[in-house]
């Protein structure tokens, strides 16, 4: 557990739960789930076992992680997060909104871990008044996920879909710049960087929903 500031913070106190060096990329990773240890090491080349080792049980300590046999004939053991730790998924996202602000599109020598379509999508994508009808799915060069809106809020899930009314496919670079409005979307389209099969209305209003900027994405739909 890392050392108190010895201040009555909320801030400070929640550091103290979460704030040591990669805690809060192993919940980034059990927020799509539940993993086995070695799927969490797997998620995060470069951590120590026993760095890995200690984390987790600082995060159970501090409520946020829980461990759970599964049912035969898996008969695993998982970490997962509490509902308190499931409490952490909204800040999360928007730290990594914050961070992506100053980050940089990514390059061919930048490591994407497992599942982070899912999570990029969930953070960036909040919905609106003016969401597409049906389910897209989005592959981003091997990440693949599949999208529909229950009234106007995004559900987001890994994979593809068999039933997808419009499929869009781009490269992770690309996905960055349109959702910091480096590059627009008809751009991108005219480019070849963005290929649609659908309803182009539908995919660039999807994409339109993406944004790093929360304040923005209110603006343009006043």
């Amino acid at each position: 557990m890392s050392k108190s500031y010895a201040q009555y913070c909320p801030v400070a106190h929640a550091l103290e739960l979460v704030g040591e060096r990669w805690a809060l990329l192993v919940v980034r990773e059990l927020l799509n789930g539940p993993k086995r240890y070695t799927d969490l090491a797997s998620a995060l080349p470069g951590i120590g076992t026993n760095i890995l080792a200690g984390r987790l049980r600082d995060l159970e300590h501090a409520g946020v992680v829980q461990k759970r046999r599964l049912p035969p004939p898996a008969a695993a053991q998982v970490y997962e997060l509490t509902p308190y730790g499931e409490e952490l998924r909204g800040p999360l996202y928007a730290l990594a909104r914050w961070g992506a602000k100053s980050l940089g599109p990514p390059t061919a020598k930048d490591s994407l871990s497992p599942g982070w379509l899912v999570n990029a999508v969930r953070a960036t994508c909040l919905g609106g008044d003016r969401v597409p009808r049906g389910e897209i799915e989005l592959r981003v060069a091997e990440d693949v996920v599949h999208v529909r809106f229950e009234g106007a809020d995004p559900v987001v899930e890994p994979g593809s879909s068999e039933t997808a009314d419009l499929v869009i496919e781009t490269d992770p670079a690309t996905l960055f710049c349109v959702a910091s409005r480096e590059q627009s979307i008809t751009e991108a389209i005219r480019a070849g960087a963005v290929r649609i099969t659908g309803k182009r209305g539908d995919a660039e209003r999807f994409l339109s929903l993406l944004s790093f900027d929360e304040r923005s994405r209110e603006l343009e739909h006043v």
